[in-house]
C-alpha cells in the first residue's frame, strides 16, 4: 500500500481505491501483514485487538496511512516482522515460508470478516487482492455468517502454488483439496481459491478481463474463469491525480501544464545532467519498470544500439533479473551520454523521468492494467505500448494529430522499433507532437469513476444472493 510499502501496482490501487471509496461515503479498512518495513512508522500503530489462530498469538494494531486512509495491521513478528521485500528474501527468492505467512494472513482476514474483533466496525464486504488473499475467499465460502467476497486479480501470472504437503501442513479443510477448490495439476493454487469461492470476480482493465479466458493470457486457469465469467468484470484502475500530476509536483524541476509545455523541457535537461546524458536536442526515451519477461524490456535491450543511432537517448529505471540489469549496466557502459542505467526503485527520480521524457516505452508481453502509460499521459510524454490489456483501454491510437500514443502489435523488437520510429518522426513535428501531447494530458484517469464502479458493484453484492451456499 502506498506510501507504505510497495513492490508493484498493486500498493498503488491500495493507497488511491480506498480513499476514493471513502469520499463517496464508504466506511474502509486497509488490512496488511504488519512487515518490518512499517514498525518505524509515527506515531506508533496502536493494539486494538488480539486472538490465537493456528496455533499462532497474531495482533491486530491500527494506524492512518499519510493520506488518512485507515489500516489494520496483522502482527505475527516471526512471519512478518523481517525487513525488506514482503514476498522475496535478499537473493531475489521466494521466503521459504510464504505459505504459512500468507495463510495466516488469511485466516486473519476471516476473523476479523466473521467475529465482529473490532468492536466498532462492521464488515459488509470483504474486498481481496491476488494470490495472497486467495486462501481467504476459500474459507469465507465455508463461514455461513461470512459477508459477501469480492477477488480483484492484479496479475494472473502469479498464483501462490504449493505442493500437497504444504496443503497438509497449513491445516486446510479436506475438502479443499479437489479440482472444484484449490488443486492444480497435483498442487494447490491459491489464486484458485480466490477465482473459484468469491462471490465476484474483477480484473484490473475491460480487456485483460477477456484475455485472461483465453490459453494464451489464463495460465492454466483459462477453463475455470470461463466457467465463472458471469461474475467476473474489468475495472480499470486509477491514477492519484494528486501525486501524479505535473502542476502540482513537488518532486519536478519544474511544473508545468498543457498550456504551458516549455516548461517540461526543464525537466528534460534535469534528467539529462543527473543521469549523465549528453544535453542533446533529441528524443528522450524514458523506462520505468520491474526488469521482467513480462514487460519486455528484453525486446528494448536487442534494439540499444539501433536507437542510439536515430539518435535517441535512453534512460531506465528499475530492478529485476539479473540478466537484463547486467544487460542495461553494459549499455550504459558502452553508450555513455546515451544511455542511462538507474537500478533501484526511486519514487523521486520516477516522477523526474515521467516529466522529463519525451516518449515512454511500455512493450510488455502482457500488462493487466498498467500505471505508467497513464501516468506518461497526462504528463504529456507520449506512450509507445503493445496492444495488451490495459494498454489497450487506456492509449488512443495515433493518426495524424488525434490519439494519445503509438501501439504495436507483435512482442517483437522489429514491432517496437516501427512504432518508436513512428513517434520519434512525430516528435521531429512540433505542432503535432504538441498536439499528441495535449491530447494525453487532457484524459481523466482519476480514480473518481473506477470507484463509482466498485461503489455500484458492492452494492449489487449487498442484494444479490451468493453463487456459493454458505
Amino acid at each position: 500500500m502506498v506510501p507504505l510499502i510497495k513492490t508493484g501496482g498493486l500498493a498503488d490501487v491500495a493507497g488511491s481505491l480506498g480513499m476514493a471509496l471513502q469520499d463517496l461515503g464508504c466506511s474502509v479498512r486497509v488490512v496488511l501483514p504488519f512487515y518490518g518495513d512499517l514498525s518505524d512508522l509515527s506515531p506508533p500503530p496502536q493494539s486494538i485487538a488480539r486472538t490465537r489462530l493456528h496455533d499462532r498469538d497474531i495482533e491486530i494494531f491500527e494506524t492512518n496511512a499519510p493520506q488518512g486512509q485507515r489500516v489494520w495491521l496483522v502482527a505475527c513478528p516471526d512471519l512478518f516482522g523481517r525487513r525488506g521485500n514482503p514476498y522475496l528474501d535478499p537473493d531475489g527468492h521466494d521466503w521459504p515460508d510464504n505459505a504459512d505467512r500468507f495463510a495466516l494472513f488469511c485466516r486473519a482476514i476471516v476473523w476479523l470478516a466473521t467475529q465482529q474483533a473490532v468492536a466498532d466496525f462492521h464488515v459488509d464486504i470483504v474486498h481481496l487482492n491476488d494470490w495472497p488473499t486467495g486462501l481467504a475467499a476459500a474459507l469465507l465460502a465455508r463461514e455461513p455468517l461470512a459477508p459477501p467476497t469480492l477477488f480483484s486479480i492484479h496479475n494472473l501470472a502469479y498464483q501462490g502454488i504449493y505442493d500437497r504437503a504444504t496443503f497438509e501442513r497449513l491445516g486446510l479443510p479436506d475438502e479443499l483439496w479437489s479440482i472444484d477448490a484449490l488443486e492444480f495439476h497435483g498442487s494447490m493454487s491459491c489464486i484458485k481459491g480466490g477465482i473459484a469461492f468469491a462471490d465476484r470476480i474483477t480484473t484490473v482493465s475491460p480487456t485483460y478481463a477477456a484475455e485472461i479466458q483465453t490459453p494464451e493470457y489464463g495460465n492454466g486457469l483459462d477453463g475455470l474463469i470461463r466457467h465463472r465469467s458471469h461474475a467476473l468484470l474489468g475495472i480499470l484502475n486509477g491514477i492519484d491525480s494528486t501525486v501524479w500530476n505535473p502542476t502540482l509536483d513537488p518532486l519536478l524541476r519544474a511544473r508545468y501544464s498543457a498550456t504551458h509545455l516549455e516548461r517540461k523541457s526543464i525537466n528534460k535537461r534535469a534528467v539529462q545532467a543527473l543521469l549523465g546524458l549528453e544535453p542533446a536536442d533529441v528524443p528522450l526515451l524514458g523506462v520505468i519498470s520491474r526488469l521482467a519477461h513480462q514487460k519486455g524490456i528484453d525486446l528494448i535491450v536487442a534494439l540499444v544500439d539501433t536507437l542510439v543511432s536515430l539518435p535517441a537517448q535512453l534512460a531506465v529505471l528499475g530492478t529485476g533479473d539479473p540478466t537484463l540489469e547486467q544487460a542495461l549496466r553494459a549499455a550504459s557502459a558502452q553508450y555513455r551520454g546515451r544511455v542511462a542505467y538507474v537500478p533501484r526503485l526511486d519514487e523521486s527520480m520516477a516522477h523526474l523521468i515521467e516529466a522529463g521524457a519525451d516518449i515512454f516505452l511500455m512493450p510488455s508481453r502482457f500488462e493487466p492494467c498498467g500505471l505508467n502509460q497513464m501516468y506518461s499521459q497526462v504528463y504529456g510524454t507520449v506512450p509507445v505500448v503493445r496492444k495488451t490489456g490495459g494498454l489497450v483501454d487506456t492509449v488512443r491510437p495515433v493518426s495524424g494529430r488525434a490519439g494519445t500514443g503509438f501501439l504495436f502489435g507483435a512482442a517483437t523488437s522489429d514491432a517496437l522499433l516501427d512504432a518508436i520510429k513512428s513517434a520519434v518522426a512525430a516528435w521531429q513535428k512540433r505542432h503535432t507532437w504538441q498536439a499528441i501531447q495535449r491530447n494525453g494530458m487532457a484524459q481523466d484517469f482519476s480514480w473518481g469513476r473506477s470507484a463509482a464502479r466498485y461503489l455500484e458493484l458492492y452494492r449489487d453484492m449487498l442484494s444479490t444472493p451468493s453463487d456459493h451456499a454458505r
